[in-house]
């Protein structure tokens, strides 16, 4: 185990940009754990070079660190990890929240998400953070989501999970489930839509996005005796949309399409609040499941789950999420780098 200044060979090939998160959590494991295979592309490590380290050792487990220093990289090789060193605040113990640290968090996210919108490189990867111990040093902060809305600048962003059988975006996310229909406006479910296409287009390199729309009420509405949203709001949202390069198919029961029949030949779900689709997806795919922020000027996506403080440095973490967020990373940068090219090319 070692600390390595390295001058890097040049590479035509942005890095991507992971920040492990809480230091007292697995975000740290993961990114050893999957050190060991290697990752396939070349990423940049936004982190404390010496809690690398030091949590590899813990876990018993072979890591070189190569403190990172701005050039281009290639893929590191298993065992080895590019780092951009942010010293910690306080020593970090696996398992134990130290409120010291949550500067040093705040501090990653912020090198990548400047990386980002500076170019330097080409999307970011998020482990897991604490929310509470952010808030109880004294920073608001209700989640990265959010966060990244602020720091980039827009004025909406939207929700999407994905896992190897569906994507499932959202028109509404952290509300009571008595304030959802307030919230569902054709204002709002238009912008959601837009950013939802917009995104599936770009940085999945759809052509003609294939969009389920879920009803908010029962039977979608059974024809307004179950509520009206769906005749208010949602029908004349969809028929706005019918100029658009795109097939928007709903408002459909939530009960019935998550079914095969449904989502064989569609690119994604929109559902209209946080519990009508995730637990769906989550049943089929947690621990493989990625989330991803759609509307942002850069390209994000992040693990499923929390710090897991109880498990942090015992070995036990399972690395699933991880991987599949750094793979659909990898999958939305290439299709970023098509569509501009393209577009580029049909400019000329």
């Amino acid at each position: 185990m070692s600390l390595k200044p390295v001058s890097t060979q040049r590479s035509t090939e942005l890095p991507l940009v992971v920040t492990p998160g809480e230091p007292a959590g697995i975000g740290p494991d993961l990114a050893v754990q999957l050190a060991q295979s290697g990752f396939g592309a070349a990423l940049v490590f936004v982190a404390s070079a010496e809690l690398m380290a030091a949590r590899a050792q813990t876990l018993g487990l072979p890591l070189t660190v190569r403190l990172w220093d701005g050039s281009s990289v290639s893929a590191a090789a298993p065992g080895e990890m590019w780092v951009l060193d942010v010293p910690l605040s306080a020593p970090a113990v696996a398992g134990q929240l130290n409120v010291a640290n949550a500067n040093y968090v705040l501090s990653c996210l912020d090198k990548a998400i400047d990386g980002c919108l500076d170019g330097i490189f080409s999307g970011l990867v998020t482990g897991p953070v604490h929310k509470g111990v952010i808030n109880e040093a004294g920073v608001p902060f209700s989640g990265h989501t959010e966060y990244l809305q602020s720091r980039c600048g827009v004025s909406r962003v939207v929700m999407m999970l994905a896992s190897p059988k569906m994507k499932v975006a959202l028109a509404t996310t952290h509300l009571p489930l008595k304030d959802v229909s307030a919230a569902i406006t054709q204002e709002s479910l238009s912008e959601v839509i837009a950013i939802l296409l917009s995104d599936l287009k770009q940085k999945f390199g759809l052509d003609r996005p294939r969009i389920l729309i879920a009803g908010l009420n029962p039977h979608a509405g059974e024809g307004g005796h179950m509520g009206r949203e769906e005749i208010d709001v949602i029908e004349p949202v969809i028929a706005s949309f019918s100029a658009q390069d795109a097939e928007l198919l709903g408002p459909l029961p939530a009960d019935t399409l998550f079914t095969p029949k449904y989502l064989e030949n569609a690119d994604a779900v929109l559902a209209m609040f946080h519990d009508q689709g995730l637990p769906v997806l989550k049943y089929d795919g947690f621990g493989d499941a990625v989330n991803i922020t759609l509307g942002l000027p850069i390209m994000r996506t992040s693990v499923d789950h929390g710090t897991a403080l109880d498990i942090a440095g015992a070995g036990k973490a399972d690395s699933g999420s991880f991987r599949c967020a750094i793979s659909m990373a990898i999958t939305m940068a290439t299709a970023i780098t098509v569509s501009t090219t393209n577009m580029t090319a049909a400019a000329q």
